[in-house]
């Protein structure tokens, strides 16, 4: 295995640890859904995963952790305007 392709795949991992971890928090009530910290483990992990993803070719994965990110995106963005 080329050190490439295990930093790939350390970086997949990491991604599904953030994800998993923010899910975790948000589920035992540690997080709230509009909290930036949760958003922005998603946002982060959904990027993890778009490269883990887009260099294994799994495009369908890659695209659901685009809109994914998107949607963190949007979140943050909406929170930042509401404490504007």
């Amino acid at each position: 295995m080329t050190l490439e392709r295990v930093l790939i795949e350390a970086i997949g991992w990491t991604g599904a640890g953030l994800i998993l971890a923010a899910y975790v928090m948000l589920s035992i009530g540690r997080l709230s859904g509009q909290s930036p910290l949760y958003q922005w483990m998603n946002v982060v992990g959904a990027g993890c995963f778009i490269l883990n993803s887009g260099y294994n070719g799994a495009i369908p994965s890659a695209v659901l952790n685009i809109v994914w990110a998107g949607i963190g995106l949007y979140t943050l963005w909406r929170i930042a305007r509401r404490r504007a």
